[in-house]
């Protein structure tokens, strides 16, 4: 797999954060768990309850040594967020990233997580009641 890097990029592969100080392409010759800057969230946008799913996925990415106290986060969150949402849409996305975890496929749940953000946005600001169980 080739990456091409900004300089002063950062990029984090298997627990290590490296930045880059100059524009180049770095291609990866075996398995290796990375992300790239550009989808790291910092914890000052974590806001809504699938921002802080993706928070926590990232943290199990980016932190293998973390994953047995994150994986318990995670099926809390997983569990939180099917309380709060009755959206069709991110109810099945739900699924997905959950089965994208249990394979170890944590990049695709991040990835999966990204394209339920604007639905969320849209579930949170409408004016129907997209909270299931609000009284729960």
């Amino acid at each position: 797999m080739r990456i091409s890097l900004r300089a002063g990029e950062r990029f984090y592969i298997n627990g290590a954060v490296l930045r880059v100080d100059r524009k180049m392409s770095l291609e990866l010759l075996n398995d290796a768990t990375f992300l790239l800057e550009a989808h790291v969230m910092n914890v000052n946008d974590v806001t809504t309850p699938l921002r802080q799913l993706y928070f926590i996925v990232q943290i199990m990415l980016m932190n293998p040594a973390d994953t047995p106290a994150a994986g318990e986060m995670f099926a809390q969150a997983i569990s939180n967020n099917r309380k709060t949402f009755a959206d069709p849409k991110i109810l099945y996305g739900l699924d997905t990233v959950e089965q994208l975890v249990a394979e170890d496929r944590k990049f695709d749940a991040l990835k999966t997580i990204r394209t339920l953000l604007p639905i969320e946005a849209e579930v949170l600001c409408s004016d129907e009641d997209p909270v299931a169980g609000a009284a729960a």
